[in-house]
C-alpha cells in the first residue's frame, strides 16, 4: 500500500445498478441517513485494454470531491490493501433494496 491510509472498498446501489469504489475516505455524514465518500482511488491502466465500466466511473466522478451515500443503498464496506478496478454491475437476484414493498399502494 502506498500510504498508511486505508483503502475502503464500498458497493452501493445507485439507479439498480451495483456501484463498487474505491475511496481513501469515508465518514458518517452531518447528513442524517448518509455516509460520505472521499479521495475516489481508481487504477491507473498502463495497458491498450480500457474497462469501459471504470472509465465510467471516473467520468461520473472526475469533478466530486464529496459524495453522500444513503445508508440504506449500501451493500458492502471493505478496508482492502489494494485498491481493484471501480465498477458497476447489474443487481443480482439476492440483492432487495431496502425498504421493499412487494405490493402496489393505492
Amino acid at each position: 500500500m502506498s500510504s498508511n491510509k486505508p483503502i475502503y472498498r464500498i458497493q452501493f446501489i445507485n439507479n439498480g445498478k451495483n456501484y463498487q469504489l474505491f475511496v481513501r475516505e469515508l465518514n458518517q455524514s452531518s447528513i442524517f441517513g448518509f455516509i460520505e465518500i472521499s479521495k475516489f482511488v481508481f487504477s491507473k491502466n498502463n495497458s491498450l485494454v480500457v474497462d469501459p465500466s471504470e472509465e465510467k466511473l471516473k467520468t461520473e466522478f472526475s469533478d466530486v470531491n464529496l459524495s453522500y451515500v444513503p445508508i440504506q443503498a449500501v451493500i458492502r464496506i471493505d478496508i482492502v490493501t489494494e485498491n481493484g478496478s471501480a465498477r458497476i454491475s447489474e443487481l443480482s437476484d439476492n440483492v432487495t433494496i431496502f425498504p421493499y414493498l412487494s405490493k402496489k399502494i393505492k
